[in-house]
């Protein structure tokens, strides 16, 4: 029998020992050999555009088999079914799971959490424990949601993506869906660990706008705007690219009672489809560990553990394509490689141009 989801939160916030993680909602990954052993990530996603539900789980099999780190995924959930539904921003159950974690990787969009799933983020913010931004997560939650007088949904006047990551949203900086960003080592910070073994980053999705870094930051990598999605081509000409904006950094945030400091890498790139990159995955998980305290190897492993078929970026207008799909967290678990289709069950093609074909 499933242990409530009341019982799990009453547990986390009274700071008592976490139940089994098997007990609770997600994706669970147990850690193989490797440097994370022992140590344990929580990933949430949640956003109706750039496909996190499939690029987590992905980054997650990587981080937990060849690098050992138990994992766990959060989603979007229909309350009533179960399914996997980005379209709902009202639901990710299972935040319980980060009273026990050593890193929050999250990538969510304008999500609107109840308090009881906000809670434990807060605890851990207030920890002052590291955290991945991915994308969206620059404008991660939305509305008025208020937890202990810190305020997550204000995304223009200081919610958790100017914060925690340093950003929120502002614009694109290169034409949606027709131009392409490839990533440039900022060329002072180009011996840092997190950028080990990394060389060539190309995203599909385009660049963001950055315009809220204080400074302080450490810039990792730029986003050169290019003319088009395709990774043999050229920078575009002209004003979008002088400057460049930031596309990945490393910042010390402060935690939302103020009380003690903590460390995040954020990253404007992260789509399923950019995470064809193998550098970009290797930026990721090279982030992973350099945040949890362990070494960066030369060349980390980022190869993937099952097929891979990301879908291409764009909202679902079809309201009737993701509860259709009616996949559940367990249908992204070790040894299954889902294919995004079309409520009638063929192929999905439109959605899935950049990635390869089953």
């Amino acid at each position: 029998m499933k242990t409530s989801l009341k019982l799990l939160s009453a547990l986390a916030l009274a700071g008592l020992p976490p139940l089994s993680a098997a007990d609770g909602p997600g994706l669970h990954l147990a850690g193989k050999e490797g440097p994370g052993k022992g140590k344990k990530i929580v990933f949430i996603c949640g956003d109706e555009e750039y496909r996190s539900e499939e690029a987590l789980p992905m980054l997650a099999k990587i981080l937990s088999q060849h690098h050992g780190f138990d994992a766990t995924v959060l989603f979007s959930l229909d309350p009533e079914k179960g399914h996997i539904d980005p379209n709902q921003q009202k639901n990710i159950p299972g935040t319980e799971a980060l009273a026990d974690a050593d890193l929050l990787v999250i990538f969510t969009r304008f999500r609107d959490l109840p308090a009881d799933q906000t809670a434990p983020i807060t605890a851990f913010l207030n920890a002052g424990k590291p955290v991945i931004g991915l994308r969206t997560s620059t404008h991660a939650f939305a509305g008025k949601m208020e937890d202990g007088g810190w305020t997550y949904g204000d995304w223009q006047k200081g919610g958790f993506g100017l914060k925690i990551l340093g950003e929120t949203w502002v614009a694109h900086h290169g034409a949606h869906k027709k131009e392409g960003a490839r990533g440039v080592i900022e060329e002072a910070n180009a011996s840092h660990p997190v950028l080990r073994g990394v060389k060539d980053v190309f995203a599909p999705s385009d660049v963001y706008t950055v315009k809220n870094l204080t400074g302080s930051e450490t810039i990792l990598m730029r986003g050169i705007v290019t003319e088009t999605l395709d990774p043999a081509s050229k920078a575009v000409e002209g004003e979008k690219n002088s400057p460049t904006q930031a596309l990945a950094w490393l910042r010390e945030y402060t935690a939302p009672d103020g009380t003690t400091k903590g460390q995040a890498f954020c990253t404007t790139a992260g789509a399923s489809v950019d995470l064809v990159s193998e550098d970009l995955r290797r930026l990721i998980v090279n982030a992973a560990l350099h945040l949890t305290g362990l070494e960066v190897p030369e060349k980390a492993d980022v190869s993937y553990v099952d097929p891979f078929y990301p879908s291409f970026y764009g909202f679902i207008k079809d309201p009737a394509f993701w509860p259709g799909r009616n996949l559940k967290p367990e249908d992204f678990g070790l040894g299954k490689a889902p294919v995004a289709v079309d409520p009638d069950g063929s192929p999905e093609w439109p959605f899935r141009e950049m990635g390869p074909k089953p």
